[in-house]
């Protein structure tokens, strides 16, 4: 066994963040009587990515990024409405939703939770994704979870994987890996605080050549003669 610690994202990587997130907006803008095409999904994430930028940068804070995603999107076609309530309703679409696995992921937790110690890393708010953790039927293959409200910090931030470093015990760097799907917040957070990664590249991207992963894999099935 080369590693003792799985450092595991959440989004993307063992839930199907992608699906959740599509059909959540969808009966979201439904029940405010707006159908949810292509264009507004844009439209919107756009100026979601840009508030959480914002928000990386240490621009605005996190409530601002949360409460008035949907009121600017909608600002943009003309109309007013209230952020705070589109996103209560828009999180609680999203923790009861239907939390497809990715593939392979039920099985290789199963697995890998028999011999090492597992933990979750995600940038995420805590109750939505402790729910959504439960309802996948993953939760209990894992000893804690850290998220980036909790911590104050989001990945690749140094200070976020300090911290869940700190609350874990006899951890020891070379025993750890980070497993995650995106270079930018996974890879190069774990690569930034000195400890081997294992990034999950489904589409066959083309990998920057500075940031250098440990390990590449295209499947989770593949994670299981790496640890």
């Amino acid at each position: 066994m080369r590693y003792k610690i799985l450092l595991f994202d959440l989004d993307d990587t063992l839930l199907d963040f992608g699906a959740n997130e599509v059909d959540s907006l969808t009966q979201l803008f439904l029940q405010y009587g707006y159908t949810f095409s292509d264009e507004l999904f844009q439209l919107y994430n756009s100026v979601n990515k840009q508030l959480w930028t914002d928000y990386e940068n240490g621009k605005i804070p996190l409530d601002v990024v949360l409460n008035s995603r949907f009121s600017e999107t909608m600002l943009k076609l003309g109309k007013v409405v209230d952020g705070l309530e589109w996103e209560g309703l828009y999180r609680e679409l999203l923790s009861d939703g239907n939390q497809l696995l990715m593939e392979g992921a039920m099985d290789v937790c199963h697995r890998l939770s028999k011999t090492h110690r597992m933990f979750i890393i995600t940038n995420g708010i805590t109750h939505t994704q402790i729910k959504r953790l439960k309802k996948s039927g993953l939760y209990d293959f894992f000893e804690n979870i850290f998220d980036s409200q909790s911590i104050g910090y989001q990945k690749p931030a140094k200070e976020f994987f300090d911290y869940a470093i700190g609350h874990i015990s006899d951890f020891h760097r070379k025993d750890a890996l980070v497993i995650g799907d995106s270079l930018n917040t996974d890879i190069k957070g774990g690569l930034l605080s000195g400890i081997d990664t294992c990034w999950i590249n489904r589409t066959a991207q083309k990998c920057p050549a500075e940031i250098k992963s440990t390990y590449t894999i295209s499947s989770l099935t593949e994670l299981i003669p790496i640890c």
